[in-house]
């Protein structure tokens, strides 16, 4: 059996393909390629209930991988996160079967090690040496301590505003930072030219092809955990938009091999006020975003003006009878409280912008009492500290608690 039965990358918007042994970035046209595998011989060699006994990471799905020898994985544990149900949080939404995929518990705290993992691994397979990205925080955390343990060089250029976390992450993992007075876009032109200058392996989102295969198996995992059954709804804090591209894949795929059937899932991108042209875009039923001026959100992952993979994201949500919503400041750090005082879980504000999104789709009546919903929580509350304010009562040393101001549950 082969590790991989990666076949080719093709362009999704011309139809051009291209081997796997070689380095690639964008189509000649400039759209994102995406990978290809021969399906039929993995139904041929592969059955669902094989990879439910393997080890408890994302590379249990390695036949849907592009990494075609097992030497160059580069793993830092990833994958396999819990699917909680939310009984407390379902019940004050009146939503029955209510889940939580949980990418808090995941290496470097958020999803972004999926990516980091695959993309990693594959630019090592490819002989990369080097590589360079723009990023928010989270990312460039990710690729940073990821490329360290494969022992490539990364140079990773953030905005001076991104979490002071990620930011210290990048720096310890021995990767070249720079920070740049602006926002992702301008750090992604800042990147584009030092490709140019030094002929360097550009792992910008959706500029190399192999990001979102890692980001997919959330996909391959939530059918997994669900029994190979799809839930009604999921919904995911959209920036980029690589997760929900990758999850869409994911379902495709597995529809084709036939491990599941029936419709996906509705496929819902949350974005912010302060950054929506996904949401724009869907609501004009266009299939492209216009960048968005002056963006701004306490959700930093998905400060996204512009995304590459745009048209990707809104097929998605077209082909699913999806939508998109967008949440304000006010009403994600509302629900990121509220997500933590009734279900113990501090989700990051782009995770608690999904819980805000599903309570109101649930008010308007588009998400049903009893449909089953995931939301994706994309990474770990504690990664962005300056979010929460609290009253802190003050005790002196002889003073002692009034049981009055204790609270009940």
């Amino acid at each position: 059996m082969k590790y991989s039965y990666i076949s080719h990358l093709y362009c999704p918007k011309c139809g051009n393909t291209f081997g796997t042994i070689e380095q690639h970035q964008v189509c000649t046209c400039g759209s994102p390629l995406l990978v290809k595998y021969d399906l039929e011989e993995v139904k041929k060699n592969v059955v669902p209930g094989e990879w439910g006994t393997r080890e408890l990471t994302l590379w249990r799905y390695h036949e849907l991988l592009p990494v075609e020898e097992e030497l160059n994985v580069v793993s830092l544990g990833e994958g396999m996160t819990p699917l909680l149900p939310l009984r407390k949080l379902g019940n004050d939404m009146s939503i029955g079967n209510l889940y939580m995929k949980d990418e808090a518990l995941i290496p470097t705290g958020t999803f972004k090690a999926r990516g980091a993992a695959v993309g990693v691994s594959k630019a090592k397979e490819i002989g990369v040496k080097e590589l360079v990205m723009p990023t928010n925080g989270n990312a460039g955390a990710a690729w940073g301590l990821y490329a360290a343990r494969a022992g490539i060089i990364a140079t990773i250029v953030m905005p001076t505003d991104a979490p002071k976390i990620a930011r210290n992450e990048v720096a310890l993992s021995g990767a070249n930072l720079y920070l740049v007075n602006g926002l992702i876009s301008d750090a992604g032109k800042i990147v584009e030219k030092a490709v140019k200058d030094y002929n360097l392996y550009d792992a910008s989102t959706l500029k190399e092809p192999y990001r979102i295969e890692g980001k997919k198996t959330m996909g391959l995992e939530i059918t997994e955990q669900l029994n190979w059954k799809m839930p009604d709804v999921i919904l995911y804090p959209t920036g980029g938009g690589v997760g929900l591209i990758g999850i869409y894949k994911a379902l495709n795929e597995l529809k084709e091999l036939g491990w599941i059937k029936g419709k996906l899932p509705r496929l819902v991108a949350v974005q912010s006020t302060g950054c929506a042209p996904i949401v724009d875009a869907w609501k004009e039923g266009k299939h492209e975003s216009v960048f968005w001026k002056n963006s701004e959100t306490v959700a930093f992952g998905i400060n996204v003006p512009k995304a590459l993979g745009d048209f990707l994201v809104l097929d998605a949500i077209y082909n699913t009878d999806g939508c998109a919503v967008a949440i304000d400041d006010g009403s994600m750090l509302k629900e990121q409280e509220k997500v933590a005082n009734m279900e113990g879980s501090f989700v990051c504000p782009e995770g608690a912008a999904t819980f805000a999104a599903i309570r109101r789709l649930r008010e308007s009546g588009w998400i049903g009492q009893d449909e089953t919903v995931v939301a994706l929580n994309t990474g770990a509350g504690i990664k962005y500290p300056g979010n929460v304010e609290i009253i802190q009562r003050m005790l002196g040393k002889e003073d002692s608690i009034n049981k009055l101001e204790r609270v009940y549950k």
